[in-house]
């Protein structure tokens, strides 16, 4: 599973760079289009995921604003590794 999140978070990271690249120096052709689009995507999916996150997470851990950069930035693998946290405290009590 570590190895999963580390390559998700990973290719995510590479996305990003990608696609913010991508606004000031824009590609050729049609792709300058689709990675704006996707760009806008991400954007408003990761904020959900952020709601999502805060919403099942802050009663249960003591969070910080690099928390939830974390989550924002790596999507559902920085939730997972919020919900392994959670499993591991569930597993000691």
């Amino acid at each position: 599973m570590k190895f999963f999140i580390i390559g998700g978070k990973s290719l995510t990271l590479i996305m990003w760079l990608v696609m913010f690249y991508n606004l000031f120096m824009p590609f050729e052709g049609q792709v300058s289009i689709v990675l704006n689009i996707l760009f806008f995507i991400t954007v408003i999916m990761h904020f959900f995921q952020l709601l999502i996150f805060n919403t099942m997470f802050s009663s249960l851990l003591k969070l910080s604003f690099v928390d939830y950069l974390k989550v924002y930035f790596f999507g559902v693998f920085g939730l997972l590794v919020y919900r392994q946290k959670v499993l591991e405290l569930d597993k000691a009590e």
